[in-house]
């Protein structure tokens, strides 16, 4: 493990030249704009705020996930790539708060961050705040946006006073200086980065068993994440999308047909080949079931069910039939 410090400016760069990106393992990102806005105003008190986790690689994942609102461009050759295990949420929110050269790819509730420059300094109370383009006061709250580009800034800060500029000049070299820490993990054993996966995210926020099966599971070849979801559009076509929306429901007739016991967590016992090996059973098994159920029994939803529980045991006889 080697450890490496990152101003805001070289993490900017290097999420814009595509050298940084999200594994398709990753949640996606979460955060609600306060949480963001309290993060810049740890940042700007240098209150502690976290380090990040890379995994170094040359090697390129086939299937990824999006930072935040953006498409990342695919990096250069031969260029190490740094994958984020872990401060991913941290990570998309400075970028999405100071870039500037990518478009989002979608609409999302993403508001702009500003410092209010009528606030009293207080080493409690954030001085940031998250707000939509009709609440803004142009003449107290100030776009970090424009922080790290010089133009937009110079243009930012001219109908200012020379006592507010003096102050944002400020913000902004604290911001400039800044030093996020990161670790980096140099490897290409693919199950070494799925146990550090789950033990960093079990320490801090802990995932859920699909989450942990994603990341366990995962190769070049095989992305569960991605398997649910096109199970989910293949039941859909047979009006029972109800089954592919309930990850927890697949999980537990996975349980029952591959450890005879519906408890989802009884799969963590299994390794990843084990389980990338047994998904086409388990896919066969809840089209056996939703097969029989729609042909013999004349049950077209899920919903005309007592319980969605009863196509456990149905999974389970089709999977070894």
């Amino acid at each position: 493990m080697e450890y490496q410090s990152y101003s805001i400016r070289q993490l900017l760069d290097a999420v814009s030249s595509g050298s940084v990106r999200i594994p398709a393992f990753q949640r996606g990102f979460v955060w609600d704009m306060d949480r963001v806005a309290y993060l810049m105003d740890s940042i700007y008190k240098n209150y502690p705020f976290g380090s990040l986790l890379f995994w170094r690689t040359k090697y390129k994942l086939s299937v990824e996930r999006k930072l935040g609102q953006f498409e990342l461009p695919q990096p250069k050759e031969d260029y190490p790539i740094d994958y984020v295990l872990d401060g991913q949420q941290r990570l998309t929110s400075i970028f999405s708060v100071f870039q500037t050269e990518l478009k989002p790819t979608f609409d999302s509730a993403w508001l702009g961050i500003y410092f209010d420059l009528g606030a009293q300094e207080d080493v409690q109370e954030s001085q940031f705040l998250a707000l939509s383009e009709i609440d803004v006061d142009s003449s107290k709250h100030f776009p970090l946006s424009v922080l790290f580009d010089s133009v937009r800034y110079r243009d930012a800060t001219t109908k200012f006073t020379i006592e507010p500029i003096i102050r944002l000049d400020r913000i902004q070299e604290k911001f400039k200086e800044v030093s996020i820490p990161a670790q980096i993990l140099k490897t290409d054993d693919r199950a070494i980065v799925a146990i550090v996966f789950e033990r960093v995210n079990r320490l801090g926020m802990e995932l859920d068993t699909l989450q942990l099966l994603a990341a366990w599971t995962w190769n070049d070849d095989f992305d569960l994440l991605e398997s649910f979801k096109e199970l989910k559009e293949e039941l859909e076509e047979f009006g029972f999308s109800q089954v592919g929306e309930d990850a927890d429901l697949i999980l537990r007739c996975a349980a029952a047909i591959l450890m005879k016991d519906p408890t989802p967590d009884n799969l963590l016992e299994l390794n990843g080949q084990q389980i990338r090996a047994a998904f086409p059973k388990v896919r066969n098994g809840i089209l056996g079931a939703i097969d029989f159920l729609r042909i013999q029994l004349k049950v077209m939803s899920l919903k005309n069910l007592p319980s969605s529980a009863l196509i456990i045991p149905l999974c389970t006889f089709f999977a070894e039939t």
